[in-house]
């Protein structure tokens, strides 16, 4: 089965050039079956590529998925058209103004790891999401920091900053291979890291929340929160083969210091082209967390939340 996005929206044809299924509003609606309702609250800069991103994950699996895009309702983006935003977002104070109901939400990270959350101009407005996701959404994903605001505000994790910045890509050990989100995962999974903070092990332990993914140079990756019905990831497996290189190649032309990320290009030389060791691994769990939305989500949707 196909995801439901806008045939204008740039991610139909770049799926679509990709051999993804993909289906537009009108062809939809010719079919008799509820698609699952997957919501994506875009924090990132660029809007379009982590569009792409994530919509070729959830995209791929067997269910016919119905992809909304989210936006903070006052923070204006500096970095993607205001015709695109217009055009195909919607901001969070609509949504919850509608009382929507999803079966998914994605949560993306942001480029602001350096501030304290509270200090975050949209902070009040993400706590009010993360408060309506429990009444409103069946299965949220936090992924780098939106992850780890939500293991924040919700469960008293805090972040810790790190003194070196963790970029490449760390194999990660698998610490519960009978969970449904790690179903056909190998035991020490490749992930790309690009981040200046971390979770650590002893402070989600206190939480009560349970550490799927671990790496022993990054710290925690995976963690679950069921009783939230959340998982956070603070890695980035849905990230394109070249987005590390973009992000140090960008750094190097601003002088910026920064470290060839590690475990990237082949004999860690930049010139070389790097290649894709998670590919795979993103697939299977973005895969898993759809089925088992599909699994566990009622068929109503005014029952999510009760």
């Amino acid at each position: 089965m196909p995801i439901k996005i806008p045939a204008d929206l740039p991610a139909y044809d770049v799926l679509t050039r990709e051999g993804v299924m993909v289906m537009s509003d009108d062809m939809a609606a010719r079919q008799d079956i509820r698609p699952l309702r997957i919501g994506l609250l875009n924090l990132m800069p660029k809007k379009i590529q982590t569009e792409n991103q994530f919509a070729r994950l959830i995209g791929a699996t067997p269910l016919q998925i119905e992809l909304s895009l989210i936006r903070m309702s006052e923070h204006q983006t500096k970095n993607t058209a205001a015709e695109h935003m217009e055009a195909f977002y919607r901001p969070f104070s609509e949504v919850d103004a509608t009382g929507e109901k999803f079966d998914g939400l994605i949560i993306t990270g942001a480029p602001i790891e350096h501030l304290a959350f509270e200090d975050v101009t949209y902070w009040e407005e993400l706590c009010r999401v993360m408060d309506w996701t429990q009444t409103n959404v069946h299965s949220t994903f936090g992924v780098c920091w939106g992850g780890m605001a939500m293991a924040w505000y919700l469960n008293g994790v805090p972040k810790h900053m790190l003194d070196e910045k963790a970029f490449g890509c760390f194999r990660q050990r698998n610490l519960a291979p009978a969970s449904p989100y790690l179903r056909g995962f190998s035991d020490d999974p490749m992930m790309p890291v690009s981040r200046w903070t971390e979770l650590r092990q002893d402070d989600i332990e206190k939480a009560g929340l349970q550490t799927l993914l671990i790496s022993d140079e990054t710290g925690p990756c995976l963690i679950d929160d069921p009783a939230h019905r959340a998982l956070y990831i603070v890695n980035h497996l849905e990230y394109d083969s070249t987005t590390l290189k973009e992000e140090y190649d960008r750094d190097v032309a601003n002088g910026a210091p920064i470290e060839v990320p590690a475990n990237y290009y082949p004999e860690n030389d930049p010139k070389r082209q790097p290649l894709n060791r998670w590919r795979s691994h993103a697939h299977l769990l973005y895969g898993n967390w759809i089925n088992q939305i599909y699994q566990t989500t009622p068929f109503d949707m005014d029952a999510i939340g009760r």
